[in-house]
């Protein structure tokens, strides 16, 4: 990043030598370079000229000769050139690469400071007890422990949070379908069946409605010793069983906050403001109107707290456990609507807590047959997802080169599932392709982890045959030594924008190019170079490395 910062600064205070005037001047400070398409055009390049040029009367062209004269010679840079239009390229000297190479082979290779010194909170993943591990958790996990280990790698302190639905209508209904059912030990398997047998019955019988929602209104109050002692051996057994799913996918939670602690502190925040919440057909709410969106119930007709009015109270709630400078709730896109009322609503009981909150959004997985559905009989829930492809990764390890090829088929898994959900803009839906999600060639999460085992297999062998890793200050650039450079601004940007997208998609770019290059090159040839080689493959192993732990994927040693 140091290049790419002070090549900035640089190319601002060129157009000002070269004739730019201070107006205009202000917004060149720090211009934006881009990483050229083709390394061909160089590896950092900017269309300054061409922005700018116009505004003062100039050929871009010559404008950029001109800023290409001012700025003179730049330790770190080979070569400036102007190209087509008006644009100016720059190559990187070896030198710099060389550098970029013997950095790269560190720990803390990729880390930034640009959140030194914040406290962030992410709140993600969010499975409700009594109900399954479904799809949309397993999206909301991957995002959110991405941008939480993007967060502690740009320097911030993160405090990974979960919030969890335990009471509300979903519970009654299944504590409703175990005592249909007669289950008074309930297991994760008889949980999903009597939530679909409560949630049935509330759609199709009048009658088992209303004894839901009485149910419901105990659970409130705790009035009821039998549905206690039920409802606390569902919950027990649900986040036990959520635990499991959280080892396999590598999350650990710093705080659980569940609805049945925030529904009081929400009440009483929304009782507190008559000002801004209103009664409206014995219930209480938000008139979003005033901002553009829509009404909202915070409080039922029958005094019961809503989503919204529990959220004020997760709000208060996280900020007390643990005073941030920032909280990120990772949801579902469906919840948008609902998150811009309680913001809303928030910015008038709570405006300097309600400044500190963002909402991300993900979209919904798809497999090529259509929509998974909950409310169906044909389910595909996220640990049923897991399972299949850890059985399926089984399969394929039992010719690979792992000791334990079941904790392997783990970690493939793991990825596949993933690298799918990482790999586009966190707001976009997915269509899962299973064979695609496990190939080890090309655009998937296993390819990336291939890489880096046949990275740590060369330089295995290396040590094994005293082959020391050293640096050739006169070494030829190549594609992948001016793809490695570019890793630790993949991950500020990343960071930046909170989008594990951008990281992902440089991680495929920069496996392939490891790849072709391993395929095409004698690394341990005994030559004068292969020390150089050996260098570069370590450092190619650490970036993939470093890159897959900010996915949230396993790197395995042996595939």
């Amino acid at each position: 990043m140091k290049v790419a910062q002070e090549l900035a600064e640089r190319v601002g205070r060129a157009a000002w030598n070269a004739g730019i005037s201070a107006d205009l001047y202000k917004t060149t400070v720090g211009y934006a370079l881009e990483h050229p398409f083709d390394l061909k055009n160089g590896d950092y390049a900017t269309a300054i000229a061409l922005q700018y040029a116009s505004r003062e009367g100039s050929n871009p062209r010559d404008f950029a000769k001109r800023i290409v004269e001012a700025l003179g010679d730049i330790p770190g840079i080979a070569k400036i050139e102007v190209a087509g239009a008006g644009f100016i390229n720059f190559y990187l000297a070896p030198s710099a690469l060389t550098d970029t190479i013997a950095t790269a082979r560190g720990e803390a290779w990729g880390r930034n400071d640009a959140n030194k010194g914040k406290k962030i909170m992410v709140e993600y993943t969010d499975p409700n007890p009594f109900k399954e591990f479904h799809i949309g958790h397993l999206m909301s996990n991957a995002i959110g422990e991405s941008i939480a280990r993007l967060l502690e790698f740009s320097g911030a302190q993160v405090k990974r949070a979960n919030y969890q639905g335990d009471v509300g209508p979903h519970v009654a209904k299944a504590i409703w379908g175990l005592k249909k059912l007669g289950i008074n030990a309930p297991d994760p398997a008889a949980l999903g069946k009597a939530y679909s047998t409560g949630a049935a019955a509330y759609e199709n019988d009048d009658g088992a409605r209303a004894e839901i929602e009485a149910l419901n209104a105990k659970l409130y109050d705790r009035s009821d010793a039998d549905i206690n002692a039920l409802y606390d051996a569902g919950k027990k057994t649900s986040l036990a069983h959520f635990e499991n799913i959280y080892r396999t996918l590598g999350t650990k939670f710093d705080y659980y906050f569940f609805e049945s602690e925030t529904a009081p502190t929400g009440i009483k925040i929304v009782r507190e403001h008559s000002d801004v919440f209103v009664k409206s057909e014995g219930a209480i709410v938000y008139q979003g109107e005033k901002q553009g969106l829509h009404t909202r119930v915070f409080i039922t007709s029958k005094g019961l707290p809503t989503y919204e009015a529990k959220e004020l109270g997760l709000a208060q709630m996280k900020a007390e456990k643990w005073p941030f400078d920032s909280s990120i709730s990772v949801t579902a896109h469906e919840q948008s609507g609902y998150f811009e009322v309680v913001l809303a609503a928030m910015r008038e009981v709570a405006p300097e807590l309600a400044s500190k909150l963002r909402h991300i959004s993900h979209g919904m997985m798809r497999l090529p047959s259509g929509k998974m559905s909950s409310r169906t009989g044909d389910v595909i829930t996220g640990e049923s997802l897991l399972a299949e492809l850890v059985e399926s990764a089984k399969e394929r390890a039992t010719d690979s080169r792992a000791e334990d090829t079941n904790a392997l088929a783990e970690d493939v898994a793991v990825a596949a599932i993933k690298y799918q959900i990482l790999k586009q803009a966190s707001g976009r839906d997915i269509v899962f392709d299973r064979e695609r999600a496990l190939s080890l060639e090309g655009d998937s999460g296993p390819y990336l982890q291939y890489a880096h085992a046949r990275a740590h297999a060369v330089v295995e062998k290396a040590r094994e045959q005293n082959i020391t890793g050293n640096m050739d200050t006169d070494a030829e650039p190549i594609e992948l030594s001016r793809l490695l450079h570019r890793f630790p601004e993949a991950v500020e940007y990343a960071a930046r924008e909170l989008e594990p997208h951008l990281l992902t998609n440089y991680l495929l770019e920069f496996a392939s190019a490891f790849n072709r290059w391993y395929a095409n090159e004698q690394i341990l040839d005994g030559s004068a170079g292969a020390p150089h080689k050996v260098a570069l493959t370590d450092a190619a192993r650490r970036t993939l490395k470093n890159g897959l732990w900010l996915l949230g994927i396993p790197a395995p040693e042996k595939m």
